[in-house]
């Protein structure tokens, strides 16, 4: 199992769920997820514990799941509340139930130990709040390769030269250097690109005629949110790090949800300091989006289908793998420690350790 769990996931916008009936996956396991009449959400086992048909091919009435092979009926807490043809309920007729929250239309599925879900850990940024930001929910990607892959590609500025040559990128970065920082809960990677040529999305939504001075902050929040700042700004400017906020700015925000070992969704929005409250701006960067994460798609299905393969040698580590390589030692010890029950300190111990 490579998955966290104990952490929150994205399972869509909050316009996509209704008073029908959801079914996805997330981490590997089935839910089914729908609106209650009081407009909050539950999400719930996709499975009848009876004979393990998914409740998702039931149907509504009010409040309640009922399945469709024999008619046992849950709540939106996960409670069996009628067994048709008898008076009591067994206790493990139960499903689970999975705490779910949203936020700015986000909808969120916290996938582990219920008694750990805290609301106060869900992603969130200022700008999100912000009114002189514009937030626009794009799409869904699907992606058929390991989430841990897509995730890295997140941290790793020094691909778009050569992944988005016509979008979000250009030769110009090619050998620019790449900073990472890795001493915070965030891992970061970035890199400035001085008097260059603006790259074609800031050609489109910049109004650059000349050389501007551009920027990437890659931003990873474990176990898998991307935070992707950019922007241009008129290289006359001599615009420092900090102030970027006078240039044209964009923090594109990847929720990457793993669906299994080999499909993840790639939940994708943008906030904006340009052409706030201009939905064609919005429709019209969405487009130019879709392409550059279509050949994200491309290299990382490609990456995921030669990773099933016999390999031969040890894969080659260059200078551009320190993000990723952290990241994925991260994710490592967040498993390990999930996978462990902590006694704490013992009252009486039988060993005396020294170091």
């Amino acid at each position: 199992m490579s998955f966290v769990l104990n952490a929150w996931y994205v399972a869509g916008w909050s316009s996509e769920f209704d008073e029908t009936l959801a079914a996805l996956e997330i981490t590997g396991q089935r839910l089914v997820l729908f609106r209650r009449s009081d407009g909050g959400l539950s999400a719930l086992e996709d499975r009848c514990p009876h004979r393990l048909l998914p409740l998702s091919k039931g149907r509504r009435i009010g409040d309640t799941i009922q399945c469709g092979y024999h008619g046992m009926t849950f709540d939106g807490s996960g409670t069996c509340v009628r067994v048709p043809g008898q008076d009591n309920t067994p206790k493990s007729a139960n499903v689970r139930a999975f705490p779910v929250e949203e936020r700015h239309g986000v909808v969120w599925v916290w996938m582990g130990d219920p008694t750990l879900a805290d609301p106060a850990a869900i992603f969130e940024i200022p700008e999100m709040s912000d009114s002189g930001w514009h937030a626009h929910h794009g799409g869904h990607l699907e992606i058929r390769s390991h989430y841990l892959n897509v995730a890295e590609n997140l941290v790793d500025p020094a691909h778009v030269s050569f992944v988005h040559p016509t979008t979000l990128g250009n030769a110009a970065s090619e050998n620019v250097p790449v900073h990472v920082s890795t001493t915070g809960e965030v891992i970061r990677a970035w890199r400035w690109i001085r008097d260059a040529e603006p790259i074609g999305f800031f050609k489109a939504f910049g109004g650059f005629t000349g050389n501007v001075d551009r920027w990437h902050y890659y931003d990873l929040h474990l176990p898998s949110t991307a935070v992707i700042d950019f922007g241009s700004i008129a290289t006359e400017k001599n615009c420092a790090e900090e102030d970027r906020g006078a240039g044209v700015r964009i923090f594109a925000i990847h929720f990457v949800t793993p669906v299994n070992e080999h499909l993840t969704v790639d939940h994708w929005m943008h906030l904006r300091n340009t052409a706030v409250g201009d939905e064609a701006a919005s429709e019209k960067m969405d487009a130019m989006f879709r392409v550059a994460f279509d050949e994200d798609k491309a290299i990382l299905e490609a990456i995921h289908e030669a990773e099933q393969r016999p390999q031969s040698r040890k894969p080659v580590k260059i200078a551009i793998d320190k993000g990723p390589l952290v990241y994925r030692k991260r994710i490592r010890d967040l498993i390990a420690a999930e996978q462990m029950d902590d006694l704490g300190m013992a009252i009486s111990p039988a060993f005396v350790h020294h170091d």
